[in-house]
């Protein structure tokens, strides 16, 4: 039974985008910080993100669309740990190393058994790899309850796999900083992307939210606190 408590924590824009576009080649982290009226404030989400949990559950496509297999200098250390799922794999050796100087832990979970991540656990004492013949989310998180001990995991992921936390009722709280940013676009990835509901017997799909906290930052941003309500 799964007994770790999830917070959705994103970046995004008033229209809900959490990308630029449609391309790997784009990027919030990367883009955003270039935009006159936009980049004034950015500072304030890393600031927030400084806070949020342990455990952070993110995606390789997205460590590498910010750019992890190409970096040649290290991020400073940081106090926390990267649960990283990443099938294709889009992490590669480089891209593994640097994540692994940055974090306490990385935690790569995968289903693929030819993943690059095996070749570099005896280099590296805080790699661990969780490997799943078919990734079932509420086992991850379970699993990480039971031998991690992870009582709180912040989730950060692209749209698609945060679309499948909500359908399966995996997401506790939802923490989001609105940038003061209209990006548009139907094809470009929203907090909430996946298979959309195509009935009415499926409203229950839909998640209602609480309002925790509303807080007015600098720089037109926003940030809101909700508790999904289940």
């Amino acid at each position: 039974m799964r007994k770790t408590v999830t917070t959705l924590f994103m970046l995004e824009s008033l229209d809900g985008k959490i990308n630029s576009g449609n391309s790997d080649n784009l990027d919030a982290d990367k883009d955003w910080c270039r935009i006159t009226g936009v980049k004034e404030g950015l500072h304030q989400y890393y600031e927030i993100e400084a806070t949020t949990d342990f455990y952070s559950l993110n995606t390789g496509r997205v460590m590498a669309k910010i750019g992890v297999n190409e970096r040649t200098e290290y991020h400073n250390k940081v106090d926390c740990r990267f649960i990283i799922i990443d099938n294709k794999p889009h992490l590669n050796e480089k891209g593994i190393d640097y994540i692994c100087h940055w974090v306490d832990r990385l935690i790569l979970v995968t289903t693929n058994k030819n993943h690059v991540a095996y070749s570099l656990q005896e280099k590296y004492d805080n790699l661990d790899i969780l490997f799943y013949d078919s990734l079932n989310l509420s086992t991850l998180l379970s699993d990480m309850a039971e031998k991690y001990n992870a009582e709180a995991i912040t989730i950060q992921s692209g749209g698609t796999l945060n679309g499948k936390f909500l359908r399966e009722n995996l997401i506790d709280y939802v923490n989001v900083v609105i940038a003061p940013l209209l990006v548009g676009g139907k094809d470009t990835s929203t907090l909430i992307d996946g298979e959309a509901i195509t009935s009415s017997e499926d409203l229950n799909k839909l998640k209602a939210l609480q309002l925790i906290e509303c807080n007015q930052l600098e720089n037109s941003y926003i940030q809101l606190k909700y508790k999904v309500i289940k």
